[in-house]
């Protein structure tokens, strides 16, 4: 069987750098990635970077033809200086943008990074940008659609830290037992981990729609943890 030529977008990040690392020695996937930045590869790492304005992405990803385009964009309202424009120009328009790309390009599979708690009608933007973006995708229509939905990430940001999100983090092992019931999808999740989900949905090909909460998402892991 072919490797599954996987283009990843957001690779900068914490769950990009993660799903580099993940992919060192994994067989079967193809990777590479498209970034404004460079950035330092693991050791081990076999794949393309690719470096380019937001404006030249679409043609990237035309040039690659990948089977699956992982979607790991976003920022914080923080880093957007609290403006809800400068926000939705990465969360939404950027994301969007990418997959309108990987469509025209004739992508079948999308996989999108989203968050625990997305709803339309939550009285945090954060949330309603992200179901406003779920919305979007399914009308594109892609074959296979694979939306996760994450509760806390932990893991090493770089040059972004985050402090309240640390202590968060530290304190996640005690308030993971506290959440039950409908907050039990905002249990945390490690960066390793979800990366190692999106890998093995990467090889996935049954169409349709997916939506991974904290549960699906943990039941994939075991399934990942399982030599394929």
């Amino acid at each position: 069987m072919s490797d599954r030529r996987v283009v990843l977008v957001g690779a900068t990040g914490l769950i990009g750098r993660a799903v580099i690392r993940q992919a060192v020695g994994l067989d079967g996937i193809r990777l590479a990635a498209i970034a404004r930045r460079r950035i330092p590869l693991p050791m081990g790492a076999r794949m393309e970077m690719f470096v380019a304005d937001t404006g030249h992405w679409a043609e990237t990803i035309e040039a690659l033809r990948p089977h699956v385009v992982v979607c790991a964009l976003g920022t914080t309202w923080q880093k957007a200086g609290k403006d809800e424009d400068a926000f939705r120009a990465v969360d939404e328009a950027l994301v969007l943008e990418v997959a309108r790309a990987a469509k025209a390009a004739g992508v079948r599979h999308f996989i999108v990074v989203s968050s625990a708690g997305a709803d339309r009608s939550s009285r945090h933007l954060y949330l309603q940008v992200k179901a406003e973006v779920e919305e979007a995708l399914a009308r594109l229509r892609f074959e296979r659609l694979d939306i996760l939905r994450p509760g806390l990430l932990r893991g090493r940001r770089e040059d972004d830290p985050r402090p309240a999100e640390r202590l968060a983090i530290l304190a996640s092992p005690l308030l993971d037992l506290f959440l039950h019931g409908k907050y039990r999808e905002y249990r945390s999740i490690g960066a390793a981990q979800l990366a190692d989900v999106i890998l093995l949905l990467c090889r996935e090909k049954p169409g349709g729609r997916f939506l991974h909460d904290h549960d699906s998402l943990h039941r994939l892991l075991r399934r990942a943890s399982v030599p394929q």
